[in-house]
């Protein structure tokens, strides 16, 4: 199954009638906000990451050789040995990549510089006011918590009368910003470990990391899942005692590039975020290819900076994706890529070209589940991929909740002080965050291993659902593979968040 746009992790095929929120949110006509400019970039720049030896700044001998090559560094991570380029010049990482001290190069995105907007491709079911007026909750509920299923799903509400999580934990939301005016999220927003990184460089203007009117509402819904307060407002997040941090790395056009990605991860690293929730792939390829010279340099960036964050003490959290894939298989075919030029099908190995944050080493892999448990009708698995499961919800039809919730997507804040119901691995993910958060508050010494290692071990194993025949039309959907503590649907289980505070 294809999503019709997958840039983001977040846009699903799902089938006509369904009330569906695809997570993305983008708005025809919408020119790049001044914090994706940069002075150094022209009509024809692209934008490259130089890979050298980590610990130190660029050598002379490389700045020099950048220079000649027609590139202006934009900024370097020293500490990954990531560099930052902008260049007009076709043959320029060709050319650096033969330079003495480069161990990789290649170009970021194919769109020249600014990335350019692009058209609606779906927007949240958006909760009326007469809907959220109409909630009725039980003593010790946020109004709307009636309506998250998800929360029963992984005991969150039982952990809730046990802890909240510790505000000394933050968990950072990568993504396209995070509005931190809404009343669900304010109280738990975390300004300090907050930033815009589109450009590749960390902007840290007031308010730089929230999304601008018409950019995608992903980023706001998935805080508000992992952290939204519980203080009588709206909804309860998995975590609602924990921080939360903005992170924008999402262009205008919803393209989340190399270089801000790197410089999220670095940035997660340097201010004290112990877990990073990543719901996205990064562009312009859904599957990077090793064997190509620029595909490989933007795995290695990728790679550099979640170890980096790792190393520094965040857990990072991503989502598996949304096209039913099997990302155990011996081949995939991707007709998506490169999704900033004129993509065309192309059978890849998935154990050599990389879905990246989701499949490298170290990151927690995350699988989405409806309200019925099973694996959503979306979500992509394979066994010895999938680390764990959560609600990312499904179409009602397939997956119908209990009264009194009525959709069996997943309920989250939106820009501007709204609810509304999106569906994904990219809300499967946030739900794996906020549990690991709730670890981390149980256990504050704990390093990222052993919080990965607590978050398996209290999942409740989840046996295969065999046959998968989502839809019931007598056709097998999606194979599952392993036995019931470790499977390639739902990993080492579902999430457990009151295993999470009591164990």
């Amino acid at each position: 199954m294809t999503a019709p746009d997958p840039r983001f992790r977040r846009a699903l095929a799902i089938p006509v009638g369904m009330a569906m929120a695809t997570a993305l949110a983008f708005l025809p006509n919408v020119s790049a906000s001044a914090a994706e400019e940069s002075p150094a970039a022209d009509a024809t720049s692209l934008s490259y990451v130089v890979n050298v030896s980590p610990g130190h700044g660029p050598s002379k001998h490389v700045r020099k050789a950048i220079a000649e090559a027609g590139g202006t560094i934009v900024t370097s991570y020293d500490q990954i040995g990531v560099i930052v380029v902008h260049s007009a010049n076709p043959d320029f990482a060709k050319v650096v990549r033969t330079v003495r001290g480069v161990e990789s190069a290649g170009n970021t995105r194919n769109a020249p510089l600014p990335a350019q907007s692009t058209t609606d491709v779906g927007t949240p079911k958006v909760l009326s006011a007469a809907e959220v007026a109409g909630a009725e909750a039980v003593a010790g509920q946020d109004p709307l918590e009636p309506l998250q299923w998800d929360l029963p799903a992984i005991k969150a509400d039982k952990a809730h009368e046990k802890s909240l999580g510790s505000s000394k934990v933050t968990v950072a939301v990568i993504d396209t910003g995070v509005d931190d005016t809404h009343p669900d999220i304010a109280p738990n927003f975390d300004r300090a470990a907050s930033v815009n990184c589109v450009t590749g460089k960390p902007d840290t203007t007031d308010g730089a990391w929230r999304p601008t009117t018409g950019e995608s509402p992903h980023g706001t819904h998935v805080a508000g899942e992992i952290a939204a307060a519980k203080n009588g407002v709206g909804m309860t997040g998995v975590a609602p005692g924990v921080k939360v941090s903005g992170i924008k790395v999402s262009t205008t056009a919803g393209y989340f590039y190399t270089e801000a990605v790197v410089c999220g991860f670095v940035w997660a690293a340097e201010h004290g975020v112990d877990v990073t929730n990543n719901s996205y792939y990064t562009d312009p390829w859904y599957f990077n290819c090793k064997n190509d010279p620029d595909q490989k340099a933007l795995v290695d960036a990728v790679s550099r900076a979640s170890r980096y964050a790792e190393k520094k003490g965040a857990v990072n959290v991503a989502a598996a994706g949304n096209e039913n894939y099997d990302l155990a298989a011996d081949e995939i075919t991707d007709p998506v890529s490169p999704n900033d030029a004129t993509p065309s099908d192309r059978v890849i190995d998935p154990s050599e070209c990389l879905d990246i944050p989701t499949q490298l080493p170290g990151v927690v892999t995350v699988a989405a589940t409806g309200a019925k448990g099973i694996k959503s009708s979306f979500s992509n698995h394979g066994l010895g991929v999938i680390d764990i499961a959560a609600p990312g919800g499904d179409s009602t039809r397939f997956q119908t909740p209990a009264p009194p919730a009525t959709s069996g997507l997943i309920l989250g804040t939106l820009p501007g002080g709204g609810w509304g119901y999106m569906a994904g691995t990219s809300m499967a993910s946030p739900h794996v965050a906020g549990v690991a958060a709730l670890i981390k508050s149980t256990h504050p010494k704990a390093s990222p291993a052993l919080v990965k290692a607590l978050l398996y071990a209290e999942a409740d194993a989840t046996p295969c659902t065999d046959p998968y025949d989502i839809d019931g039309d007598g056709k097998v959907d999606a194979v599952c593979e392993g036995p019931k503590n470790y499977n390639g649907f739902y990993g080492w289980g579902t999430a457990d968040a009151l295993d999470a505070v009591t164990r």
